[in-house]
């Protein structure tokens, strides 16, 4: 779920400055629903509301909800169900035809949540437990911490408890390069929820490089084989220059990146592949989109960096290579 970073970056952000919020978390669902099981959204003081739990028609019911529980500092349960064939009958519908089952959890009882979020946002996969009586879990990083929170009034129904939410860590993509196409890619895949490294030295283009979440001036060795780094679900070949492409494919060929992405025409590619082993062309044809991008039409560094961004969510998804 692309938004789930930006919630998680909120947070931090709120218990930083001390705010009054609440995370509203999404523990089940039945019918048809905006959003499943593990999403969540911020809601704190004023009209502060990051992420979407529905079209924008539930929120109003949810914040308010959220925010009587982070000035409380007690857990809410919230059940909403649109699935009323009276509503659709009346004309005051929705729209969804489903029903989500929420936890809304009042940040401030959460001590030590900053060093859960950092952990995740450096490649640590979350799994949250939530039961009714306001016992809240969160595993990550070979640790657990366990928090037990007053509760208010209980919904009148809700899902089998307790609700055990595996979270994945963010997805990680190394960027080879901080071209032209990088000052509309870089945010476009923050917004969707990836972590982005950029690796570049020029001078030309350093400044664009910090667009990225951190930016490696060394070679594309030492960037693949950098042991502090989380596994990167995607790199980027996008140098616009010859030799370095050639050096971030030979060290990509050694590494165990599932998907890498060369920017350029397919002529590009086979003059690339012509001055490679043999070994590193079998270790990166089955993992090589060639050329990155899926076809939206049109040109320019805009409308590449839209393609790009399109067919690594779609394959992120599951869907068209």
């Amino acid at each position: 779920m692309s938004e789930q970073r930006m919630v998680m970056e909120a947070s931090l952000a709120a218990l930083r400055h001390r705010e009054a919020a609440a995370l509203a978390v999404v523990v089940a669902t039945e019918g048809s629903t905006y959003v499943r099981a593990g999403a969540m959204a911020l809601f704190g003081a004023g009209d502060t509301q990051v992420g979407w739990l529905s079209g924008g028609c539930l929120e109003p019911e949810i914040a308010v909800k959220a925010r009587a529980a982070a000035a409380t500092g007690q857990v809410a349960w919230m059940d909403v169900d649109t699935r009323d064939d009276e509503d659709l009958f009346s004309g005051s519908a929705l729209g969804c035809r489903g029903r989500l089952h929420l936890a809304l959890l009042p940040l401030r009882g959460l001590a030590g949540w900053d060093e859960v979020v950092r952990d995740w946002l450096q490649g640590a996969a979350l799994q949250l437990t939530i039961e009714a009586a306001g016992v809240v879990a969160a595993a990550i990083g070979g640790r657990c911490l366990r928090w037990r929170l007053p509760v208010s009034a209980t919904a009148s129904t809700l899902p089998p408890l307790p609700c055990l939410l595996p979270i994945a860590a963010p997805p990680r993509v190394l960027l080879f390069g901080a071209g032209p196409e990088s000052a509309g890619l870089l945010p476009l895949l923050r917004r969707l929820g990836w972590m982005t490294t950029v690796v570049e030295r020029r001078e030309r283009w350093r400044a664009q490089a910090q667009l990225a979440d951190r930016v490696i001036e060394g070679d594309a060795e030492t960037a693949v084989a950098d042991p502090d780094a989380a596994p990167y679900a995607a790199a980027l070949v996008m140098q616009h220059n010859f030799e370095l492409d050639r050096a971030a494919l030979a060290a990509l060929a050694g590494g165990a990146v599932p998907f890498i992405g060369l920017l350029g025409p397919v002529r590009r590619r086979e003059d690339l592949f012509r001055v490679l082993p043999a070994s590193a062309r079998a270790a990166l044809a089955p993992r090589l989109h060639s050329p990155v991008g899926l076809d939206l039409g049109g040109h320019g560094p805009e409308a590449i960096a839209l393609s790009i961004a399109a067919q690594l969510q779609a394959w992120r998804g599951g869907g068209a290579p």
